[in-house]
């Protein structure tokens, strides 16, 4: 027999998309009990109300949380991964009482490759703390990760931790002085853009191009098997299993370190002016991302680089205004728009460059912008995500620079720059929503009282934190409500 829940919880499940995303369980004061993600929202939402299932009998833990759901909210994203960024970030917010496994970072770990280093090495941190060193991940499980860099040793013959290589003549160098030196297996006297094409192979791996190692390794788990070598087989077996859980695409390049020295900015700076045929150094650059999770929270940022380096006092964030829904171009046009609009208006200069993260689509939308304000363009370049390639608003060719160009490098720290910013307040207006949707349980607090407190508050912090006579000071707040809300927020 079905487990007992209230029709409009039952109506709601049936709403549910086969769409990834991130669920949140509330009992009936809109406290979150619960949060977690899903590949299939629907199917996994909708196994917590299927009677007899294994999972529930061997946790007590979820029948006892069943019983004190009255509301479930979902929150769709593009993928599993993103689920999972989500699922962390608003546990960690929210604290929801039947969360045992994420309420700290013990779940989530990067693989850091410290490029600063001339014999980088690979280890596990849990925060992006130098900027010279490039990040991997976050990735879910620390046993698996773990047990993924020891086969990396093994594989590709890298550095774990803090080896330090000794420098033996002639610009080679020996990594092991002991017996480490036989048991790994490779050679260990090299020099170091020998051990450099070692870590470039380890890092295409963490990059999701992992397959043909993979291969190799199914190959040996699939003879181990006919030779009825059972252990090593079922070995290979999980060994494959934790590569597969821990390996995902991530898009990730590899940045010279040295793009921070002022000089070497200053040849980035020279190399893009012959790239984009400039007539004098672009010294000021802004590049444009939208962010939005299928379509709602659509939002914009721009970020401001000077002289090749970020100048955060003119980082800009926008919402999207003159449309709902999900279209890239339309709001690029928008928020290129606006920008320019008010640099124009106040008598500001435009930059000498503007960069936006996308296509030719994205490009054409851009010089849409400027076309209708009948303003003259600065120089726009996107920079399509497939190729990294250069594309143009005009009949120029699209253009690819090389892997290793300074310019192009230069560009892709803009790009990604913009591209975390705006990220940022997508993640930033999502928890807000959901902070503010507990509201709607108040009783007696409707649409218009509930826009009224929150304008007085600012935002559900602030609300929350207020004293009753702090709400019976709100316009249009009788004491009797005040009270009442008062104590809706003291049981939140």
């Amino acid at each position: 027999m079905p487990i007992p829940h209230p029709a409009k919880l039952k109506e709601k499940l049936r709403r549910i998309p086969h769409k990834p995303g991130v669920y949140l369980m509330r009992d009936r004061l809109g406290n979150v009990l619960y949060i977690g993600k899903a590949k299939d929202l629907k199917k996994r939402v909708g196994n917590y109300f299927q009677a007899g299932r294994k999972r529930q009998l061997q946790q007590p833990k979820v029948l006892a949380m069943l019983d004190l759901i009255e509301d479930v909210e979902v929150i769709e994203v593009k993928s599993e991964a993103e689920a999972l960024i989500l699922e962390d970030r608003l546990i960690k917010e929210w604290k929801p009482k039947y969360n045992t496994l994420l309420v700290d970072d013990k779940r989530f770990l990067l693989v850091r490759v410290d490029y600063g280093k001339e014999f980088p090495t690979f280890r596990l941190v849990r925060t992006r703390s130098d900027a010279q060193s490039h990040y991997y991940g976050p990735f879910v499980q620390g046993g698996t990760l773990r047990k993924t860099l020891q086969q990396m040793r093994l594989k590709f013959g890298i550095l774990l931790g803090n080896v330090r290589p000794k420098e033996i003549g002639k610009g080679r160098f020996r990594l092991y002085e002991d017996a480490r030196a036989e048991i790994y297996g490779h050679a260990n006297e090299l020099s170091a853009a020998q051990y450099h094409k070692r870590v470039e192979r380890a890092c295409a791996f963490l990059e999701g191009k992992a397959q043909e190692w993979l291969d190799e390794l199914k190959e040996q788990m699939q003879a181990a098997s006919k030779a009825h070598e059972y252990e090593k087989a079922g070995q290979l077996r999980d060994l494959i299993a934790a590569l597969e859980r821990t390996v995902e695409p991530d898009r990730k390049f590899k940045h010279d370190p040295r793009i921070l020295k002022p000089e070497v900015i200053k040849q980035a700076l020279n190399e893009l002016k012959a790239a984009l045929a400039l007539k004098k150094l672009p010294q000021q650059i802004e590049c444009f991302d939208i962010s939005h999770i299928s379509g709602t929270f659509v939002v914009a940022s721009m970020v401001h680089f000077s002289g090749g380096k970020p100048d955060r006092s003119k980082y800009r964030r926008y919402k999207i205004r003159s449309f709902i829904g999900n279209d890239d171009y339309r709001a690029m046009e928008e928020v290129v728009g606006r920008r320019y609009r008010r640099l124009h208006r106040e008598g500001k200069p435009f930059p000498d460059v503007v960069l936006i993260d996308g296509g030719q689509g994205q490009v054409n939308s851009a010089l849409k912008a400027f076309l209708i304000l009948d303003l003259e363009p600065p120089v726009l370049v996107g920079l399509a995500k497939k190729a990294e390639t250069l594309v143009f608003p005009d009949k120029r060719p699209d253009l690819n620079l090389p892997e290793d160009s300074l310019a192009l490098q230069l560009l892709q720290r803009l790009r990604d720059e913009a591209h975390r910013f705006s990220n940022t307040f997508n993640a930033d207006l999502r928890s807000k929503r959901i902070r503010e949707s507990i509201l709607d349980e108040c009783p007696g607090l409707g649409p218009k009282r509930k826009a009224l407190v929150l304008a007085h508050f600012k935002d559900f912090k602030h609300l929350k934190k207020a004293s009753l006579p702090d709400l019976e000071a709100v316009p249009g707040i009788g004491p009797s409500f005040a009270k009442q809300l008062h104590d809706f927020l003291r049981s939140c």
